[in-house]
C-alpha cells in the first residue's frame, strides 16, 4: 500500500470550509464526517481532515494557534504545469481565497509556484517543477 498523508486542520465554520476546499478542487469523502468533522480528498494519496476548533482539541493538549496570525506549517501540492498551478490559484480566488500569501516562484522556466490563504488561514502553496531542468540548473551552479 503507498504511503498517504492525512492533514488535519482546525477550521471555524466546518460548512464554509467544506465548500471552499471543494470550489479548490477537493472532494468531500462521506464516509469520513460528521457534524464536526470531514475528510476531504485531493488525491488517492492526500487527504486534509477539516475539523471544528472542539473536536481538533480532542487530539491535542497545546494551544491552537490562530492561523490568520500565526504559521505553524505550509501545506505544498504540485501540479502538473504552470498553467494548472494558476488554475488551481484561480479556483481559489473564486472561492474567496487571499492570494499569494507566500512569494510567488518563478525560477528561470523549470520551477513556479503561487499560495492561497484558506478562510480559516491555513496556507497552501501550488508548485510545478520541470524536475530534469531544475537538476540541470542545480548542478550548473558554483559549489
Amino acid at each position: 500500500m503507498a504511503q498517504m498523508i492525512f492533514v488535519n486542520l482546525p477550521v471555524t465554520d466546518l460548512a464554509r470550509s467544506i465548500a471552499f476546499y471543494e470550489a479548490v478542487g477537493f472532494t468531500a469523502d462521506q464516509q469520513f464526517r460528521d457534524d464536526r468533522a470531514q475528510m476531504m480528498t485531493l488525491s488517492e494519496n492526500i487527504h486534509v481532515m477539516i475539523m471544528t476548533y472542539d473536536r481538533f482539541a480532542d487530539f491535542t493538549p497545546k494551544a491552537i494557534p490562530d492561523a490568520k496570525t500565526s504559521a505553524q506549517v505550509l501545506i505544498c501540492t504540485s501540479a502538473d504545469s504552470r498553467d494548472d498551478v494558476d488554475a488551481i490559484i484561480g479556483r481559489a480566488a473564486a472561492a474567496g481565497a487571499k492570494l499569494d500569501p507566500t512569494p510567488q516562484q518563478d525560477m528561470g522556466g523549470f520551477m513556479y509556484g503561487r499560495s492561497y490563504e484558506d478562510p480559516d488561514g491555513h496556507i497552501f502553496e501550488v508548485m510545478w517543477m520541470d524536475v530534469a531542468a531544475a537538476t540541470a540548473a542545480f548542478e550548473a551552479q558554483p559549489a
